[in-house]
């Protein structure tokens, strides 16, 4: 049975094709945040979930639909290391935030007020700890012997995955600080934060630009489409990590520069 993408050893037709465990995810997602939302609900002091926060999460998780489902999980799991790439950037930079933007501050509370999720919270809250487990995921996961051991497997791309969507909350968590009682950076800090995520991903969009030939087997060796061959598949994997990676790191950090400007306005006038 064929529940999440995997690598095939079969020509890339364009034919739909079913992956249960990625709309078993979607599911469970979607009907756990509608039952938090109704049988929880806020205190008497919290504003209900608005609108634009509904909205943000349901963007979220149509967006890791879109990144697991087909056609994007198949060919990034086994044709295109091109499409791999760009399914990383949307597990890890653009369904987190879109998730914890979508989740009010009291299904947040809520949900690490047990000792064990605070503690935990509490943890990865550390801006060095976030950027360990970031940049380690990133590395590792882009490591030829990992990418190639993992790919073949359903439950190895299903672990690289989560891997990605679990070091891509923890990466924004830093940035959008949703909870006060967890000490958020300061506006300054999570600038600096972003920044110095910018250097360590062009390790991996250096070897796959400038490399003289194919570094991950998978690709290499798998059935060819006909519009692009691997070398230049593997390149433009390369400037897609450096270039919009680069884009949504710098955008978020000129963001918040200016919403630091306005609040220091704001505060000296009054």
């Amino acid at each position: 049975m064929t529940w999440w993408c995997s690598a095939q050893d079969t020509a890339w037709e364009w034919v739909w094709q079913p992956y249960i465990g990625v709309w078993l995810l979607v599911a469970s997602m979607l009907l756990g945040y509608a039952a938090a939302l109704k049988r929880l609900g806020p205190a008497e002091a919290d504003p209900p979930a608005t609108r634009r926060e509904v909205t943000s999460y349901l963007l979220g998780v149509l967006v890791l639909w879109i990144a697991a489902d087909w056609p994007v999980g198949p060919l990034a799991a086994g044709y295109l290391v091109s499409v791999h790439t760009a399914q990383f950037l949307l597990f890890t930079m653009a369904v987190p935030p879109l998730l914890i933007h979508g989740m009010p501050q009291w299904l947040l509370r809520r949900m690490i007020r047990p000792s064990w999720a605070g503690r935990v919270a509490r943890f990865l809250s550390r801006p060095l700890i976030a950027f360990a487990v970031f940049n380690v995921v990133l590395l590792a996961t882009h490591l030829p012997v990992v990418v190639d051991g993992l790919a073949g497997s359903q439950l190895g791309s299903f672990f690289k995955d989560m891997l990605w969507l679990f070091a891509g909350l923890v990466f924004w968590w830093q940035v959008l600080g949703p909870l006060p009682e967890l000490q958020p950076l300061s506006y300054p800090g999570r600038i600096l934060f972003l920044l110095l995520n910018v250097f360590i991903p062009t390790v991996p969009a250096a070897f796959l630009t400038f490399a003289d030939y194919p570094i991950y087997a998978v690709y290499e060796l798998a059935p060819p489409l006909g519009w692009i061959s691997a070398r230049d598949d593997q390149q433009l994997a390369g400037i897609i990590m450096k270039i919009v990676g680069g884009f949504i790191i710098f955008g978020t950090a000129s963001v918040l520069f200016f919403r630091w400007y306005v609040r220091e306005e704001r505060e000296e006038a009054a």
